[in-house]
């Protein structure tokens, strides 16, 4: 009897004993490994494993019977919200169109400055304007020469293509000069802004295209903002309106030219500008020698650095080079933006340099012709919306 109590008590000892065995708590670990397979697991065993309880340390909540305790990263903190790459490079966009609006912008001003500057003491637009092309063409010659920028990859038929290109743009630069040389720089815009209206026209009849009603009306301010601008203009002159006339109906058959005459052509704007200058300079050449002539400019350079002194040298050469820059980063912008923020940023260089124009040279302005001007200007805004 005695025995079987001991055996019983035994057997009772090694219950508890296996009782609060199983009570002891047992870390349970769960831990992902890397596995070559999956480059994307979320542990790295390079890094430092760290031990904690589902609870931490001092919790106010009872404890089980059983913890777990999980395996962390040593870096695994809560995650920090950065930009997204798409915004950053969205911000980037607007940042580089912004910059090439403002330079833009003002190598235009810079540019009407001299230009009127140089015609005042020196009134003979056509080597004016060739000085204006041979300008740019040195200046890209030497780029490509120096590897500043890449020469253009050309042949035959993109020089077929770029002639009426060309010959339109000849006509228009020479004809806006000749504008220039004859009205206020503020005029000159105004009547220039009234482009889009011998778009259309040429568009319509010549080229028999269509556009809907809300274009056919934009272009009722444009025309009588300009109409209204001449007619209350302090210092009208016929050769100057007529030239700004022409200017715009040439650089119309110059976009058209251009967009079929480069459709699956992969040049950049720069260079594209670049040849175009080259071209011109060839076509303009001959006939400024004849329509003015060395004798001619010979006199008037003299008559002009007895006036003005060696500022004027300065200027010719200002006037050159700055009308080269503006149309070429006008020419490099349109490989960033659309045709609508083009459109919209052409109107606004128009507004600042009417306005820029005024104030330098202290045009006499009346408030019915400032009102004729803006009348127009809001009308190319219009247009730009209606028409893209």
């Amino acid at each position: 009897m005695i025995c079987s109590v001991r055996a019983a008590s035994s057997l009772s000892v090694v219950a508890a004993a296996s009782s609060k065995a199983s009570m002891a708590p047992t870390p349970r670990f769960s831990v992902p490994l890397r596995s070559s397979q999956n480059p994307s697991s979320r542990l790295n065993s390079d890094r430092p494993l760290y031990l904690a309880t589902r609870h931490g340390f001092g919790s106010e909540k009872p404890r089980r019977s059983s913890s777990e305790t999980n395996a962390y990263e040593a870096d695994r903190n809560p995650s920090i919200s950065l930009p997204d790459q798409d915004e950053l490079s969205a911000a980037s966009q607007r940042l580089k169109i912004g910059v090439y609006f403002a330079t833009w912008w003002a190598l235009n001003v810079v540019f009407n400055i001299y230009n009127k500057k140089v015609l005042n003491a020196f009134p003979y637009p056509w080597l004016t304007s060739t000085l204006s092309l041979a300008a740019g063409s040195l200046i890209m010659l030497a780029s490509w020469a120096a590897r500043v920028a890449e020469p253009p990859k050309t042949d035959l038929d993109f020089w077929k293509s770029l002639a009426p290109v060309a010959l339109a743009h000849t006509i228009g630069h020479v004809a806006a000069t000749i504008s220039m040389s004859k009205v206020a720089v503020s005029f000159t815009h105004i009547i220039k802004s009234s482009e889009p209206a011998f778009s259309v026209l040429v568009s319509r009849f010549l080229l028999g295209e269509s556009f809907p009603m809300h274009v056919y009306l934009s272009l009722l301010p444009i025309i009588g903002g300009c109409a209204l601008s001449a007619l209350t203009e302090l210092n009208f002159n016929i050769t100057g309106f007529m030239g700004a006339m022409i200017s715009n109906l040439a650089f119309v058959f110059r976009n058209i030219f251009s967009k079929k005459g480069m459709s699956g052509k992969s040049v950049s704007g720069m260079n594209y500008y670049a040849c175009l200058s080259l071209f011109s300079l060839l076509i303009l050449t001959p006939f400024a020698i004849a329509v003015e002539g060395p004798k001619l400019w010979a006199a008037g350079w003299h008559k002009a650095i007895s006036q003005i002194g060696p500022h004027f040298v300065w200027w010719v050469v200002a006037q050159s080079v700055f009308y080269h820059l503006y149309n070429q980063v006008s020419y490099m912008s349109l490989d960033e933006i659309s045709p609508l923020t083009f459109s919209i940023g052409n109107t606004m260089k128009r507004i600042s340099v009417i306005v820029s124009s005024i104030i330098i040279f202290h045009t006499p302005v009346q408030p019915i012709n400032a009102l004729g001007a803006a009348i127009a200007i809001l009308g190319t805004f219009l247009y730009s919306q209606a028409k893209l």
